[in-house]
């Protein structure tokens, strides 16, 4: 899709005004270095100056050039609420969202939903385009939660403005005292492995998600669960990936312990979307599961029912309505910041990849 300069002026504006680059009362450039900058006539950028004036976001003073406006946020009656997820895949996004959905339209609220597909910068975009419109909250799955916010800025503005914010699935470790709704990941990690350990298996490798809270969270379960039944922790029989090469590295990763003679009788899998590769991988490589090693996922999506696979129940829609709720108290200030956040608890769910 190609932007006209009259969208890249307004979106370079706007990002200048969400980061904090051009501060409330601060002149913003003048027409001659908008045009020189974009390659733009200054009748372009007149428009796109005209535009953000519409909106509220500058005003003009006779003489002196145009100047960031003081950003009043008026909530009440728009009846908006803002959905920011990172995927809308079949895999467990939907019936979050259908849960969501349900209390806010029981509410008589409506949803702007966006996708980040799991990029920060996306999440950033997203954010400075919605602060642009006028709603009365948001629900966010962020991306690579387990990295560093470099766009926490935008949060600290939303709160300025008056607008409350609730974080799903993960949270940036800077912002955990922030209202959020999630699974209890520790606990589902230490479940999983906790019922591997019982079936018999001491050898048990680990592949888990390095850039999302739920990685580190679920690692954190494993290591628990090994702990407790007095297995020693093998930094080696744990393979870590990244969002980018969640494709190969899972799966190659493994069949490197195999190659390297060590014993494995068991992996705990980040989901069950790298359990369903991890099992076609072994069996390619001649091994069978649940005979020669077992295999657990995480979430109970419909992949995992489909392909039998032991896994632990992510409560999807459960944790879509509570998420709304939360944010509907926050909105009407039933709830305080630190009464919104809750931890939902996870539930082994046995199948046949690990009998």
């Amino acid at each position: 899709m190609i932007i006209s300069k009259n969208e890249l002026i307004i979106k370079d504006i706007k990002r200048g005004i969400n980061s904090g680059k051009y501060a409330p009362g601060h002149k913003i450039p003048s027409e001659n270095e908008l045009a020189e900058k974009f390659g733009a006539s200054r009748q372009t950028v007149r428009k796109a100056i005209g535009k953000l004036t519409d909106e509220g976001l500058l005003y003009a003073r006779h003489g002196s050039g145009t100047f960031v406006a003081e950003r009043i946020h008026k909530r009440s009656g728009t009846k908006n609420i803002a959905v920011v997820t990172t995927y809308m895949s079949d895999y467990i996004f939907p019936r979050v969202i259908q849960g969501i959905n349900q209390v806010l339209n029981e509410n008589g609220y409506s949803i702007l939903l966006k996708t980040t597909n799991n990029s920060r910068k996306g999440e950033a975009w997203c954010m400075e385009e919605l602060l642009s419109k006028n709603i009365d909250g948001m629900i966010i799955e962020p991306s690579q939660s387990a990295i560093s916010c470099q766009h926490q800025v935008l949060y600290d503005q939303m709160d300025a403005m008056g607008i409350p914010y609730v974080f799903i699935q993960g949270c940036y470790e800077a912002m955990m005292d922030r209202p959020h709704v999630m699974l209890d990941d520790v606990e589902g990690g230490r479940l999983i492995t906790e019922h591997l350990i019982q079936l018999g298996h001491r050898k048990v490798a680990g592949i888990f998600k390095a850039d999302d809270t739920q990685g580190i969270l679920r690692h954190k379960g494993y290591v628990k669960a090994l702990q407790e039944a007095g297995i020693a922790y093998d930094p080696d029989m744990v393979i870590w990936y990244h969002t980018k090469d969640k494709g190969q590295k899972p799966l190659e990763g493994l069949l490197r312990i195999f190659e390297n003679g060590r014993s494995c009788h068991a992996v705990v899998c980040y989901n069950d979307e790298i359990a369903a590769d991890v099992i076609k991988g072994l069996s390619m490589a001649g091994r069978s599961v649940p005979h020669d090693i077992s295999v657990t996922g995480f979430d109970n999506s419909l992949l995992a029912q489909s392909k039998g696979i032991t896994t632990v129940a992510h409560p999807q829609e459960e944790l879509g309505k509570k998420a709304a709720e939360t944010l509907l108290g926050l909105i009407d200030g039933t709830l305080s910041r630190k009464d919104a956040q809750v931890l939902l608890m996870p539930e082994l769910v046995e199948r046949t990849s690990t009998l």
